[in-house]
């Protein structure tokens, strides 16, 4: 089985789903996949009967589902790197880009230039991934970036009193 996680965050990532398709109808993908989707955009991936599609699921489920998993294509979200790689995982990263409207920033991106050197792979295009998908990496087993946590991240990035809503 292959798992693709998106997150939670509210933006879609509609290209993972894209991509996911895009795989699935190539035939680089024939087995189970399950898709925790978030706010993306699944229509796509309707009629596939190979496909689980869930917009959110608990963390003892996505550990199970980790647990069961040949490979974990996941977006780079700090908090879900982590946890594959102290669960060690067979992972991949799709970080969200600000081009594509899949998050606000691209931290994302910047967080995988930095797991890099840790031998954590990510991609930004579909050939890349599909060959991560025939040739995935190897287990990863490391407690990684306990400090500091994506809020504390956006916090300096985007302090509270510039979101003040002032009422009068």
């Amino acid at each position: 089985m292959i798992l693709m996680t998106l997150g939670t965050v509210s933006f879609p990532f509609d290209r993972a789903v894209l991509w996911l398709k895009m795989l699935i109808d190539r035939g680089v993908i024939s087995e189970p996949v399950f898709l925790q989707y978030g706010y993306s955009d699944v229509s796509a991936l309707k009629g596939y009967p190979q496909v689980t599609l869930v917009p959110t699921v608990t963390l003892d489920e996505l550990v199970k589902l980790v647990e069961s998993s040949r490979l974990v294509i996941s977006h780079a979200g700090q908090g879900s790197t982590r946890m594959l790689a102290a669960q060690g995982a067979r992972f991949v990263l799709l970080p969200r880009l600000k081009r594509y409207s899949e998050h606000v920033d691209d931290h994302q991106l910047l967080f995988t230039q930095a797991v890099a050197p840790l031998g954590i792979k990510s991609f930004v295009s579909l050939d890349e991934l599909e060959k991560a998908v025939l040739e995935p990496p190897p287990y990863f087993h490391q407690n990684i970036f306990n400090t500091p946590k994506l809020t504390d991240y956006l916090l300096v990035q985007y302090p509270p009193e510039k979101a003040v809503v002032r009422l009068s």
